[in-house]
């Protein structure tokens, strides 16, 4: 018999009281499966491809490779929160200008890689931009355009910095 647990968590500034999930559920199938957000997707299940990135307290995450229970308490941050009022936000419309994705299959963990990372490196090089993207798996772009956006991207968001 699978041990049921009563957890809360707060998901994109929502709390979720009283999830009962079972103690082997992933972060990522609580996400998708209990609280509808399929924003964030299951590749490989193993932590290997990173389709499965959120945010956990601001750090770029696998959802597959932590247990629901162990979120508790934390803030969990998914690609559903980037658009706002059915508008792209700047990293998403870099994606999007430089065509950084294809099939999108793999396009919410890049996302989710790149928003984390910038806030904790606005002024992040391209050498780590390439870097960065080496942790997650594309079979479409070649990861050239993926770090042309983010780097637009992180450039667009110096210069706002600047103007301030």
């Amino acid at each position: 018999m699978t041990e049921k647990l009563l957890i809360s968590l707060t998901v994109n500034g929502t709390r979720h009281d009283d999830l009962v999930v079972e103690s082997r559920h992933t972060l990522v199938d609580v996400l998708r499966h209990h609280l509808g957000l399929t924003g964030t997707h299951v590749g490989c299940e193993h932590g290997v491809c990173g389709a499965c990135t959120v945010l956990l307290d601001g750090a770029p995450v696998r959802s597959c490779l932590i247990f629901a229970a162990q979120a508790e308490g934390q803030e969990i941050r998914t690609v559903e929160t980037l658009a706002r009022d059915g508008e792209l936000n700047d990293l998403q419309q870099a994606f999007s200008a430089h065509h950084g994705l294809q099939c999108g299959f793999c396009t919410p963990g890049f996302l989710m890689l790149a928003e984390g990372f910038l806030a904790e490196r606005p002024e992040a090089t391209r050498e780590e931009i390439r870097e960065l993207v080496s942790a997650n798996l594309c079979r479409c772009t070649g990861y050239q355009t993926i770090v042309d956006a983010i780097e637009s991207c992180a450039r667009g968001r110096r210069d706002v910095g600047e103007d301030r």
